[in-house]
């Protein structure tokens, strides 16, 4: 058995979850509605405050969509209750991130600067305190939509391994080089 498929979907007081006939999971809360088509294979009962993801056989398909879509609808339901947060940190001198409403726009070292329009689903925020990197705030209740545009965004200018230069996750530790001078030792 999946451990992960296997484990029950607690449903929280506030949130509405309705499974049509052809697997469409809807999701409803206080922060919002989130909907995912599931495999045909796989079926959603819910039970009371709970929801159970079955699967019809042991296969090695079925196991593996069992825990996907386990995984899914949790933070689906998690998303429409709490939503989702990721702050990234632009280290570098002369790096800085502006936003106007969903436009995020980068100076990275570059000659120009790159214009991110971000889905509207997507909230932003960017801070630029004096002695600290500026750092961009990304909020939404879709958490795989949040991980792609925070991944999109952060391969404008990965950090790189001898100063650390680029955009990061905020507590992301990052494996250093040592360069040059510690080889001639």
């Amino acid at each position: 058995m999946s451990r992960i498929g296997k484990a029950p979907i607690a449903v929280p007081a506030g949130v509405t979850v309705t499974v049509s006939a052809d697997n469409l999971v809807t999701v409803s809360g206080p922060k919002g509605t989130l909907t995912q088509q599931v495999d045909s294979d796989i079926k959603v009962v819910q039970e009371g405050e709970t929801l159970l993801v079955q699967r019809p056989s042991e296969q090695k398909r079925h196991k593996a969509l069992h825990g996907l879509y386990r995984s899914l609808i949790f933070n689906m339901v998690k998303g429409v209750t709490e939503g989702y947060k990721i702050e990234q940190e632009l280290v570098g001198v002369g790096y800085r991130a502006t936003n106007q409403g969903n436009t995020l726009d980068l100076v990275l070292g570059y000659s120009h600067h790159y214009v991110f329009e971000l889905p509207k689903e997507i909230k932003v925020a960017t801070t630029a305190e004096k002695g600290k990197n500026p750092t961009i705030i990304l909020e939404s209740i879709d958490k795989q939509l949040l991980g792609q545009v925070a991944a999109k965004i952060r391969s404008l200018r990965a950090p790189e391994p001898y100063k650390g230069k680029g955009i990061k996750f905020v507590g992301e530790e990052l494996r250093k080089k040592a360069g040059k001078s510690a080889a001639k030792k």
